[in-house]
């Protein structure tokens, strides 16, 4: 049985799946705890990773080294960059990118890391299909578009910095860690998928819609995770 590494920023993005498990066994490594057992009747390891670029690269590696992750999937809350995608709606991410990545003064285009062939990290076509699917029949009541994701260890909660990132890279929303996860599992040969569940409009009014919508965006993403991880091959 293949096993799946499922990585949520904060306890409020994995805890409702660490409920449903069985046959748990946690392990503890670089501050993070990771829960291992069966879930959908299937081998998964679910962890937080903490917030951030950097745990979340240390957190998928490990899923990869230490537990031989075949799948990481990472859910979690994001602000929206797309007028189309409103509080509350699913975005699956087609590729990722680290917007403030930025090494324009060595030639590279913004968000492209130096001496890498790859501007962005695509997401594997097979999990994006399935979840899609999956979104449509457990949240019926909210739309779930696909597009690029971006990522900064930054909580963009201002018009001028949400506008920069859409001119740029055209992403439909933006978080903290998803492009992180993506280079790692991209380094290792690993397919990955990033779920964003809308909290927010990413402007001046995101942190109040953030605090008042994180609990519902949250519970599409854990509905939306748990019925693509009931519809994977073992």
């Amino acid at each position: 049985m293949r096993c799946i590494g499922v990585i949520g920023a904060m306890e409020a993005e994995v805890s409702g799946l660490k409920e449903k498990m069985q046959d748990v066994q946690v392990t503890r490594k670089a501050s993070m705890e990771f829960y291992e057992g069966i879930l959908a009747d299937k081998k998964v390891v679910v962890v937080k990773s903490g917030i951030g670029k950097v745990n979340a690269g240390i957190c998928t590696q490990i899923l990869i080294d230490l537990f031989g992750a075949e799948v990481i999937i990472n859910t979690g809350i994001a602000g929206s960059l797309n007028n189309a995608v409103n509080i509350g709606d699913i975005v699956i991410s087609t590729d990722l990118v680290q917007h403030d990545m930025d090494a324009v003064g060595f030639g590279y285009p913004k968000g492209q890391i130096p001496q890498m062939e790859e501007f962005s990290f695509r997401a594997d076509e097979a999990l994006r299909r399935i979840a899609v699917q999956a979104c449509r029949e457990v949240n019926p009541e909210i739309e779930v578009f696909e597009g690029r994701i971006a990522s900064g260890d930054q909580f963009v909660s201002s018009q001028a910095i949400k506008d920069a990132i859409v001119k740029e890279f055209g992403a439909y929303a933006t978080e903290m860690e998803g492009a992180a996860i993506g280079q790692a599992a991209y380094l290792n040969g690993v397919p990955f998928l990033i779920i964003r569940a809308i909290s927010d409009k990413a402007d001046g009014s995101a942190t109040v819609d953030y605090s008042t919508f994180e609990a519902a965006a949250i519970e599409h993403s854990i509905r939306l995770t748990y019925r693509m991880i009931q519809d994977l091959q073992a």
